[in-house]
């Protein structure tokens, strides 16, 4: 115990002295004075506010977004359900509400896809994955999506660093309001004991500050009925050990100084305990797998612009993240096996970026972190991992062509109480977009993107009991896109076209894999992936009346993702295990004076569960349908909101994951207060 705390002290301090000095660069902006008079003018403060404009038109790298009206009045039941409609992903859901879900963008997996909350990266140094199952879609203001890094130059070098970004966005309800108080609260309830209450309150301090705190609650049994086939056999079957009791709360502090720079700290706990139901298994209902969550941190975020040229912006994050896995079973001994893991990080960031040259842009970022990850399994070697990250960037604008060039270099450095450790491990990856607007009077953009990146092995990959490999070479990808994205108003019944197409060629080496060996399973650098697609969306808008409109979207995702390996394998150039090739969505969003009515599906092709694509191994494929009425009265300065949800109303029986059912037709209904 003295050495681990020795280890957390000394990462500590080292990872201070490295990274305080950058943090400290601090330059002041000068005041001008008259050259006649040589006095000093007060300019009155002037505050500009404005919303989040979306570019996912003329970004260079495909960006797709959900505004907060669709993402409540679609009826979607989770962030994961949100995140299935956009082009390109893939959500690894293993049923019921407690359910583990990750994201994937184009087949490269959950592990090289980054998720940033208000602009600050969410981790897991442990599995390298984010389950974005526990967060709430009650407080979000958008969602967005982009493959390779977002168009912002202010941000993290673990952003750039990344193949894809989800961006979640809190909404504050004080900005562009001269309000001094806003209340939510809203009940939602439905099938299979689904009880969620929610509040959220906010309150301006000072005419510069206000803060904003959430929490909301949620129990489900989630004993939902799914239909078994076993061969000729059809049976109605019950999923057991579904249930799940969470707790979440955050707090925020908006503060806009007096030089016109901005401070937001957000302070996040959630807690669960849930049952994992497991796999289906033939006259077997037992299922006693439990888990427990808790996860607390605090970030900053805060943006200074020293002149019209130059800006800073500082972010740092302390996360606490510990979890317990609980398996009752004659098999262990004692009856009983108990996972305890617990992780630690600290996280650091600076980006400055400038304007060098009326066409010329530049930002450099600088990103600093120590992981630490302690358990209960035997031989734990307590692991401690120093990262750096730095980003360097150039943007060039010339009239109708905009070239972005990026080069991350990324330094990681472990070490470990017991056992081997890992080489230091460091790379460069480059990367290099254009865009090029042929037509000065037209919303018509032609994009190309070419990106490097690589994910360093996580603590499970290298120190898992009798699994982990301290040899690992962290896994390679490469992307390729060009695409075409349109907007316009071609017919007079709509108020606008939105319309993108990309290709794509991915290619990832030293993928990192689990291999049984002749006892055990072992992690190997052993897989090469080559993925072929192409991504279609379209957007319009059409107002049918005064006070009625109708928003149409709609994406298809084509997708070729092979195992190209070894062609002595007999999955050599099978399509890789849960990537179908087609998919898509769609959705109908009808705003009228006197009910909103929401609709929207989503359809699979099938895939395979196993890298043979063999007729055993099939999953067939499937379509979702959701919908969703809603309803907004206003009596006097308060409003009133109910909303009924009918999710998968054909009651279709499928699986995301082989085994493990999804629920059928389902009901939620919501009652909410605003004010």
């Amino acid at each position: 115990m003295a050495t681990t705390i020795l280890q957390r002290n000394t990462a500590l301090r080292l990872f201070v002295c490295c990274i305080l000095p950058m943090l400290c660069f601090q330059t002041e902006a000068q005041q001008a004075t008259d050259s006649i008079t040589g006095r000093v003018y007060s300019i009155p403060e002037v505050t500009v506010k404005g919303k989040r404009t979306s570019s996912r038109i003329s970004a260079a790298m495909p960006l797709q977004m959900l505004e907060q009206t669709e993402l409540q009045q679609l009826g979607f039941r989770n962030l994961a359900d949100a995140i299935r409609r956009f082009a390109g992903t893939s959500v690894k859901d293993y049923g019921g509400i407690g359910g583990l879900k990750t994201v994937s963008v184009r087949s490269l997996g959950a592990t090289h896809t980054a998720v940033a909350y208000d602009d600050v990266a969410v981790s897991n140094s442990q599995a390298g994955q984010i389950d974005i199952g526990r967060f709430s879609l009650d407080e979000i203001e958008s969602l967005s999506l982009a493959v390779g890094h977002e168009n912002d130059l202010l941000q993290s070098a673990r952003m750039f660093a990344s193949a894809g970004v989800l961006s979640i966005h809190s909404r504050n309800p004080l900005e562009q309001t001269n309000k001094s108080y806003a209340f939510n609260g809203q009940f939602r309830t439905g099938s299979f004991g689904y009880l969620n209450p929610g509040v959220s309150w906010a309150q301006r301090i000072a005419s510069r500050t206000s803060y904003h705190v959430t929490g909301n609650f949620l129990r489900a049994d989630g004993n939902y009925p799914f239909t078994l086939v076993n061969g000729k056999h059809v049976t109605r079957e019950k999923r057991y050990n579904s249930d799940i009791l969470s707790w979440h709360t955050e707090g925020n502090i908006h503060h806009l100084l007096k030089d016109s720079s901005t401070l937001r700290i957000k302070t996040y706990y959630f807690r669960s305990e849930r049952g994992l139901p497991g796999s289906v298994i033939l006259y077997n209902r037992n299922a006693n797998e439990r888990l427990w969550d808790e996860n607390f941190f605090i970030q900053f975020r805060h943006q200074r612009r020293f002149s019209p040229a130059w800006t800073l912006q500082l972010q740092g994050k302390y996360n606490y993240a510990w979890n317990k896995y609980e398996d009752t079973d004659v098999k262990y001994s004692g009856g009983k096996q108990t996972d305890l893991n617990t992780q630690h990080e600290y996280y650091l960031s600076a980006t400055l970026q400038g304007t060098l040259l009326r066409s010329l842009e530049i930002s450099w970022a600088n990103d600093g972190a120590v992981n630490t990850l302690d358990s209960n399994l035997p031989d734990n070697p307590l692991p401690v991992r120093y990262s750096w990250l730095s980003a360097f960037n150039l943007r060039y604008r010339h009239k109708t062509l905009t070239a972005t060039g990026t080069l991350v270099h990324t330094f990681m450095h472990e070490q470990v109480k017991t056992g081997e450790r890992p080489a230091n491990r460091q790379r460069l990856s480059p990367a290099l977009s254009v865009t090029y607007r042929p037509f000065e009077q037209r919303e018509l953009y032609l994009r190309a993107m070419y990106k490097s990146t690589f994910r360093v092995p996580t603590f499970n990959d290298l120190y898992y009991t009798r699994i982990g490999n301290t040899g690992l070479r962290p896994e390679k990808a490469r992307e390729w896109n060009i695409g075409i994205s349109w907007s316009g108003t071609p017919f007079s019944f709509t108020e606008y076209v939105m319309l993108t197409l990309d290709g794509y060629h991915n290619r990832i080496d030293d993928k990192i894999v689990a291999l049984p060996t002749t006892y055990v399973w072992k992690m190997l650098n052993f897989g090469k992936v080559n993925i072929l697609g192409a991504d279609i969306t379209l957007r319009t808008s059409m107002p049918l009346h005064r006070n009625v409109r109708l928003t149409l979207s709609g994406n298809y995702t084509y997708q070729k993702a092979t195992d190209i390996t070894s062609s002595d394998i007999k999955n050599y150039k099978h399509q890789i295990p849960y990537t179908p090739r087609h998919g898509g969505n769609g959705s109908l969003l009808a705003e009228t004076p006197w009910v909103n009515l929401g609709y929207s599906f989503n359809a699979v092709s099938e895939r395979y569960y196993l890298p043979q694509n063999i007729p055993d191994n099939r999953i067939d494929g499937y379509m979702e349908h959701t919908l969703s009425l809603s309803r907004t009265f206003a009596v006097g300065s308060c409003r009133l909101r109910m909303q009924a949800e009918w999710a998968n109303f054909t009651n279709e029986q499928y699986d995301i994951i082989k085994y493990y059912p999804m629920p059928g037709s389902s009901f939620r209904l919501t009652g909410g207060i605003e004010f």
